[in-house]
């Protein structure tokens, strides 16, 4: 019998403890997670059309649980100037995240997972008694900060601020709406993921964000003034804060993804940015591909994780180079606010470097035709 510990109660940590325990019931595998049961920060998470795909050919029970949870919606809407640019075929689904936790924790506890909440496990020391120790514990995973030297460790931060809300208005698409105000430019991602509430995600600059004072204001004041910048968007609703702060993106990596018994997975080995909406399916594909890896090589742990990296990392590092160019687009679109409504779509959705003019057209005909007879043309 194999004793497993998972630090960390989020998609990640419950979907590996949910999976090993219904394939190997005679582990023992438990969860430490250090807030309480139900509780959790943020409002949505974004999935795209095909990131269920993946997990239906492993865990079709699992992948038919959350899709029926799901708001779903085949076009998305860019906002500029006030006008509306639609790209149709871009299909997206979106649960709540508190939902979400709540179907992965009623799995593991179904499946007979020992589940710790409300513990904070201060040292790696704490759980040295176990087999293997999967580190599902964040961008402040505790066992990567213990042994970065090992992982060999990158973090660095975008310079853009961004701030997550929730909001009661009800949006019918995943919609980009770009402003420009007396402070500077910014940006809201928005969708609904419930039938009564909607992720607001505000980004901006740093210079407009100086500008509009957010350095300074209490979070009411911060609030406030996003609900003022964004008030046409939102439409008479309010903001709904949950540990709604300014934060810089962090980029995580790891070149090694395991030392001694320890194994990394999601945002503890890498970060992709929200933009691409990727975190927890990547999260969640970690958690096959190291079962795999484990199942594969059941007597000799090195090798199996050294199986995991060697087969998954290839494709993390594909989707990560996506999400950066993704970033980078963000990062200047205050230099695109002069573009067209219909120019700045056709830059945003090809921004990450993946979809060129033949896979649009394919993709979202409808607005190719659109934009074809409003294509700039370069001069004879």
């Amino acid at each position: 019998m194999k004793r497993i510990a998972v630090l960390g109660g989020g998609p990640g940590g419950l979907y590996f403890a949910y999976l090993w325990k219904t394939r190997h019931p005679e582990d023992f595998v438990q969860v430490f997670e250090r807030n309480a049961e139900g509780a959790t920060f943020g409002f949505g998470v974004v999935f795209s059309a095909r990131a269920m795909d993946f997990l239906r050919a492993d865990d079709p029970d699992t992948a038919d649980e959350i899709t029926s949870r799901m708001e779903t919606w085949s076009d998305m809407t860019l906002v500029h100037r006030g006008e509306s640019a639609t790209l149709d075929g871009v299909d997206f689904s979106a649960i709540g995240r508190l939902d979400l936790l709540i179907l992965l924790t009623d799995r593991a506890r179904s499946a007979g997972v020992e589940l710790t909440f409300g513990t904070l496990i201060r040292s790696v020391e704490e759980v040295a008694g176990f087999d293997v120790i999967v580190a599902a514990d964040g961008v402040n995973s505790l066992v990567r900060r213990s042994f970065e030297g090992d992982f060999q460790t990158s973090i660095s931060y975008l310079d853009e601020k961004f701030a997550w809300f929730g909001t009661t208005k009800r949006f019918e698409t995943l919609t980009q709406t770009f402003v420009e105000t007396d402070f500077g430019t910014f940006n809201a991602h928005h969708y609904r993921y419930s039938q009564t509430m909607s992720t607001f995600i505000v980004e901006c600059d740093r210079a407009s964000w100086l500008k509009a004072g957010f350095d300074h204001l209490d979070p009411e004041g911060m609030k406030a003034r996003c609900e003022t910048i964004f008030a046409e968007t939102l439409d008479g609703h309010g903001l709904v804060a949950n540990k709604s702060s300014w934060r810089n993106f962090p980029w995580v990596w790891n070149e090694r993804w395991s030392h001694r018994n320890m194994v990394l997975i999601g945002d503890a080995l890498h970060t992709a940015h929200y933009s691409i909406g990727s975190g927890t399916r990547l999260a969640l594909e970690d958690v096959l591909a190291l079962v795999k890896s484990l199942e594969t090589h059941p007597n000799d742990l090195r090798d199996a994780l050294e199986h995991y990296q060697a087969t998954r990392q290839p494709v993390v590092q594909k989707l990560v180079r996506a999400a950066r160019e993704s970033a980078s687009w963000y990062a200047d679109f205050p230099r695109h606010m002069h573009l067209t409504p219909m120019e700045l779509a056709y830059s945003y959705i090809t921004r990450s470097g993946r979809i060129d003019d033949e896979r649009l057209r394919s993709m979202s005909p409808g607005f190719m035709t659109r934009y074809d007879a409003v294509r700039p043309r370069p001069a004879a």
